[in-house]
């Protein structure tokens, strides 16, 4: 983690934040649209179904993101560091700005076809990727999936992306059988769009990098990379 001052700790954090709440939003953007959301997201939105409590999904979030935390905590033992505690709070935050988002834009979608989902899912592709690309820019702390990931890879010796795409196949198959059990509807929160949004997001991510990252650093840290 890099050195700052008060200051710039300051804008870090409400960076962190920024970026917290516009993926929210491509969240949200991606639930109205209805074709899937994004793997990291889609195990809280089918259990939130899964439970009757849809209006609650930031609360589902929240939840299934310490429960990650809790994973680490397992895998980890005494390696791990009391400072990752701090992915609970930005946990509880995230999860309140899912809530939040999804109330601002209610059931509000571009038209009635499948064109305006796809509208809306290329919408929170780029607006998620933004949003991912702000957090993980400023370096304070990973959120809970990446987190668990991390530790995975460092136990078993693997590269983070293997093992995050082995993660991320995992909580989709997870959520593909709880929906077909439960719901008796297993596309209901994972569909196509929830493919794209593992293959495209990460990609969006990284060519923004060459944009944005610049600016991020001069805001975060002075300018250093």
């Amino acid at each position: 983690m890099r050195k700052r001052t008060a200051a710039q700790w300051v804008i870090s954090i409400l960076l962190y934040c920024a970026g917290l709440l516009c993926l929210a939003f491509g969240v949200a953007f991606s639930a109205n649209a209805g074709l899937g959301i994004s793997p990291v997201n889609s195990l809280p939105y089918v259990l939130a179904s899964c439970l009757g409590a849809e209006a609650k999904v930031g609360t589902m979030v929240t939840a299934v993101f310490c429960f990650y935390i809790l994973l680490q905590v397992l895998i980890l033992r005494k390696d791990f560091r009391l400072f990752n505690l701090l992915q609970i709070l930005f946990s509880t935050l995230f999860g309140y700005f899912v809530t939040f988002t999804k109330g601002v834009m209610g059931s509000w979608r571009i038209g009635e076809g499948y064109i305006g989902s796809l509208v809306m899912l290329a919408i929170s592709i780029v607006i998620c990727a933004i949003g991912i690309l702000i957090y993980v820019g400023v370096d304070i702390i990973p959120m809970p999936m990446e987190g668990l990931t991390m530790c995975l890879a460092k136990k078993l010796g693997k590269p983070f992306p293997s093992v995050k795409t082995a993660v991320d196949c995992i909580i989709v198959a997870v959520g593909l059988v709880l929906s077909a059990v439960v719901l008796h509807d297993p596309l209901k929160w994972i569909r196509e769009g929830t493919i794209l949004s593992a293959l495209l997001i990460g990609t969006l991510a990284s060519f923004l990098r060459k944009k944005l990252s610049e600016p991020i650093a001069k805001l975060a840290y002075g300018g250093d990379k």
